[in-house]
Order: C-alpha cells, then structure tokens, then sequence
C-alpha cells in the first residue's frame, strides 16, 4: 500500500475513510489520481481493495489532526513522497451536537481545533507548496451550514462558516497563482456524522439524507472544473442553501432549532 508513481496526479486527502472522505477518495481514484490517506483509522479493507482495483497507489497515515504536531507529521510523510501536491482536500470533521451549555468545553475546542485550526495549518502548507510548484487544487469541505445560525450544533455551524470564508477568500489571493480553490458544502448527508455527535435524537437526523457517493461526485467535478462552491448534491441541499440566503437570520435559526433540537426525535425512532 505504500507505492508511488509520478505519472499519476496526487491528491492528499483528510478524513478519507469514511463518510463523505471515503466517497472522495473513491472519486479521486476513478479521476486516475494516487492518494495520501489521513484519518483517524486505517482505510478499511474493502475500501483498500477499491481503491487498488482503481489503479490508485496509497498512502495512509493514521493522525489526530486536531494536535498541530500530528498535522507536521503528515505533511513530513507527504514531503518523504517526493512529489508534486496536485490536489490537496481538506475534509476532516467533527461535530458537537447538543445544548451548548452542557456540552464540555474540550468537545467544542475539539471542533475548533479540527475544523479550523488544523484547516489552516494544512492549508498553509499545502498552499505554499502548491505556489512554489505552479499549481494545484484546494477542496474546502464546508457545509450549507456554514450560511445560517446553527442552535444546537453552534460551534460546529460556526466552524463551517470559518471554512467557507477562508475558502472563498483564499481563492481570491490566489487565482493570479495558478491555484484554484473550491468549497464543498454538503447538506445532511447518509453518514455516521449524526451518531457520532450525540445527535441521533435530532428530527434532522431522521429526515432526508444525500449518498456521500454523490456528493464526492458533485466535488471532483466542481474542483476540477475549478468551481468557486459546490452544493451538493440533491434538489432539497440545494433548495436549503437558497433558503437560507433569502429568509431572515432570526426565522432561519428558529427552523434549524427545530431540526437540531436534542430529544426531538428518539434514537433509532
């Protein structure tokens, strides 16, 4: 699993073994591009087998990103490649879901230190190396989220807001550089995100949800079509991101309450 080849695009890709991650790295193989996986978890198996059947030869690195000497540390093992970073996609996550007056302060710091911290970080790194070489990709995963009050997942919201804006900025500053940047806003998406921030009890985890498989779709082609910002991927994802730019902040926050409040809906009802 630890072959390269120069004659393939490389991607560098966080948060690459499940959820919206694992379906990019899919998407990523099938456009013919070798990949540096970075997760908190080794790639499953099946995934591996996929993503060799693609051609794809890979690189996984098992980080806690939310340490800034883990963030090094991949980009050390990026660096030990000796190539050209062609796309780099910074999509690791987390949420935390709830009553922002119980949730422990060190989830909220988590989330901030995932979604925004470790986002610059690597971001830094990666931009520079991208203008010294020419050119490249950026993918921000941010979230229809990041363009409406988030009660009940506040922090979260807020970080996703954070990617947003550096993302369209740093797009600015850079499109006399050769480098392209695109944000990624996925809405509700069939992944384990709601599980794994206490947010099962949610109407919105219970209502309609996007296939990762085409959100990751609607990204590769937006990035390398150098697109500005990707909705994706259904009719309804989008219509919520025309919603929340015409309806008034105080009534947009008063519907997303109502999706995210905790006990709204029992676990597994």
């Amino acid at each position: 699993m630890t072959t390269t080849s120069d004659r393939r695009p490389l991607a560098l890709l966080t948060g690459g073994t499940s959820g919206i991650g694992r379906a990019l790295a899919q998407a990523f193989a099938a456009r013919g591009f070798d990949l540096l996986l970075a997760a908190d978890e080794p790639p499953p198996q099946e995934l591996s087998r996929a993503l060799a059947e693609a051609g794809a030869h890979v690189e996984a690195v098992v980080a806690d990103l939310r340490r800034a000497e883990e963030v090094e540390r991949l980009w050390r093992r990026f660096e030990a490649l000796g190539r050209p970073l062609d796309a780099l996609a910074l999509n690791a996550g987390i949420g935390a879901g709830g009553r922002f007056a119980a949730i422990p302060l060190a989830d909220d710091l988590a989330v901030v230190d995932l979604n925004v911290r470790a986002t610059v970080q690597l971001a830094k790194l990666g931009v520079a190396r991208m203008v010294a070489q020419g050119g490249g990709r950026l993918l921000v995963t941010s979230s229809i989220a990041a363009e409406m009050p988030g009660p009940f997942q506040a922090t979260y919201d807020a970080s996703k807001a954070f990617g947003l804006s550096f993302a369209l900025a740093l797009r600015e500053e850079l499109r006399d550089r050769g480098v392209s940047v695109t944000a990624l806003l996925p809405g509700p998406t069939d992944t384990a995100f709601f599980a794994r921030n206490a947010m099962d009890d949610t109407r919105l985890a219970h209502g309609r949800k996007d296939d990762p498989d085409d959100v990751a779709a609607d990204a590769l082609e937006g990035l390398l079509a150098g697109r500005a910002v990707v909705v994706s991927a259904s009719l309804l994802t989008r219509l919520q991101h025309a919603g929340a730019a015409l309806l008034p902040d105080a009534l947009v926050a008063r519907l997303v309450a109502h999706m995210a409040e905790p006990g709204a809906r029992p676990a597994g009802g």
